[in-house]
C-alpha cells in the first residue's frame, strides 16, 4: 500500500494533484527520469491565466500537448519557469515560449528568456495564483522549489522525487546546501502547511513531511556508508559505489558517482575523512 511507503505516494503519475495543479507527464521515461517527466501547469480556479513549470524535453508533440490542455479549460498559458537547467526539464522551453508568446524565468541568466529571473524569497501572482519561490540548492546551484500555499504544496524539480531518491550533481551540487535545502522544507512542512509535494518525476507525495525525513535519514545513512568504505580501503568514486550501490540497477551508478564525489567532498571538508 502508498500509505507504506515514504511520503504516501498517490498510484499513479499525471492528472490533476491539487485544485491548482495539474502534471502533464512527458515521453522521457529512463532509470534517471522515472516515468517522464513532470510537467506542472497551475492556475487559480477561475482565472484564464495558467503558469507552466518545466516544460521538459523538446519534444513537439508534448510541449504542444501541455498548451491544449490548458487551452480545452479555457486558460492561456501566461509565463514559464524552471525549477533547475537540466535538458529533461528544460531543453523545451525556448520552443515552448515560441508556442505560447512567454517569458522563461530561472535562477540561471543562461536559461532566461526575457528580461526577468527567479530568485528565492520572490512572490509571483499570476491571474490571483500565489506562488512563492524558494532556492533550495544542491541537486544544482539553480535548483528552485515553489511553493503554492493555498494548496499546501511545493513543486520542488529534482529536490524530492516521487519515488527514490536523487543524485547531487557534483560538482555543481554540493552536498551540503543539499541537506541545508532539505532542512528548510523539513520546517516548512513542520510548521508552515506544506502537506503535498509534487515531483518532478515519479508521483505526487501526500506527506511532505515523511518524504523530507526519509531523504534526510537516507543521506545521513549513505554518508556513514561512504565513511566505511573509505576505512576498508576504497580509495574512487567508484570503488565506493561499487560496495555502497552494490543494490542498485547499474544503469545508475554513473549518476551515483556524482552523488559520491559530492559526499567525498563534503567528508573532506568537514575534516571526516
Amino acid at each position: 500500500m502508498s500509505g507504506l511507503l515514504p511520503g504516501d505516494p498517490a498510484d499513479h503519475v499525471g492528472g490533476v494533484a491539487t485544485p491548482r495543479a495539474q502534471c502533464v507527464l512527458a515521453p522521457n521515461p529512463s532509470p534517471m527520469t522515472l516515468d517522464g517527466t513532470n510537467t506542472w501547469l497551475l492556475s487559480e480556479p477561475g482565472s484564464d491565466l495558467a503558469v507552466v513549470v518545466d516544460p521538459g524535453p523538446l519534444d513537439e508533440t508534448h510541449l504542444r500537448r501541455v498548451v491544449s490542455t490548458a487551452e480545452q479549460q479555457g486558460k492561456r498559458i501566461a509565463l514559464t519557469l524552471l525549477t533547475h537547467g537540466h535538458p529533461d526539464h528544460a531543453d523545451g522551453a525556448a520552443r515552448f515560449a515560441e508556442l505560447t508568446g512567454t517569458a522563461v524565468r530561472a535562477l540561471d541568466p543562461a536559461l532566461r528568456l526575457g528580461d526577468e529571473g527567479l530568485h528565492g524569497g520572490q512572490r509571483l501572482e499570476i491571474g490571483g495564483l500565489d506562488l512563492r519561490v524558494i532556492a533550495t540548492p544542491g541537486h544544482t546551484t539553480d535548483s528552485l522549489t515553489f511553493h503554492l500555499p493555498a494548496d499546501g504544496a511545493i513543486l520542488t524539480g529534482d529536490t524530492v522525487l516521487g519515488r527514490g531518491t536523487t543524485i547531487i550533481d557534483h560538482p555543481d551540487g554540493r552536498l551540503g546546501d543539499y541537506l541545508a535545502s532539505l532542512r528548510h522544507l523539513h520546517a516548512m512542512a513542520a510548521e508552515h502547511g506544506v502537506r503535498t509535494v509534487l515531483p518532478g518525476h515519479g508521483p505526487v507525495l501526500a506527506d511532505a513531511l515523511g518524504a523530507v525525513d526519509y531523504y534526510l535519514a537516507h543521506r545521513a545513512g549513505r554518508l556513514a556508508q561512504v565513511e566505511t568504505a573509505i576505512e576498508a580501503g576504497c580509495r574512487t568514486a567508484a570503488e565506493v559505489v561499487a560496495r555502497v550501490y552494490a543494490d542498485v540497477d547499474r544503469a545508475l551508478w554513473p549518476a551515483a558517482e556524482l552523488s559520491v564525489e559530492a559526499q567525498l567532498t563534503y567528508l573532506k571538508e568537514h575534516g571526516l575523512i
